[in-house]
């Protein structure tokens, strides 16, 4: 099997980027992470953080979003070129997931993830399992999340055999 150069080993995806508002990290933060440094700027200022800032589920949960924004631009490239992509299909889970730094309302946050490798599931035919590393820096390049995770995925020639 001959990989697409975006899906071998070391390949680099950029995702986007996000501005976090003020508005915005209160919004997510009163749904679903209440915490008083999410959803109190005031409150925020005698916190260990000093300001209101974003809760890390809100800086995961934007990387899950831009991740389906790229891969779904990404289809539609590839089918205007008469490209097949590979089919994802659900993830089995992550680990190490780290928060390293605050997102602070105003921070512009640039996510992406990297292909560490693919193996062929045994007890799915035709399926693989990857495995990535993603990431979310602010703009001075600074690691503010980072994550493991994997995918299935079935190439194109994997699902032809089948």
């Amino acid at each position: 099997m001959t990989l697409d150069p975006a899906f071998e080993p070391g390949a680099r995806k950029e995702l986007g980027s996000m501005v976090f508002t003020a508005e915005a990290i209160i919004d997510f933060a009163r749904r679903f992470d209440p915490q008083r440094f999410h959803i109190d700027a005031e409150a925020a200022k005698d916190s260990v953080f000093g300001g209101l800032c974003a809760s890390g589920w809100h800086t995961a949960s934007v990387w899950m979003k831009l991740n389906i924004a790229t891969s779904t631009a990404e289809a539609e490239r590839a089918a205007a070129e008469g490209r097949t992509l590979p089919e994802f299909g659900p993830s089995p889970g992550f680990r190490n997931l780290r928060w390293f730094k605050p997102v602070y309302a105003g921070d512009e946050i640039f996510y992406s993830l990297t292909i560490r490798g693919s193996r062929p599931l045994a007890s799915r035919p035709g399926w693989s399992i990857m495995e990535l590393t993603s990431e979310a820096h602010d703009r001075d390049g600074e690691l503010v999340m980072s994550f493991d995770s994997a995918a299935l995925i079935r190439f194109p020639e994997d699902a032809e055999a089948e």
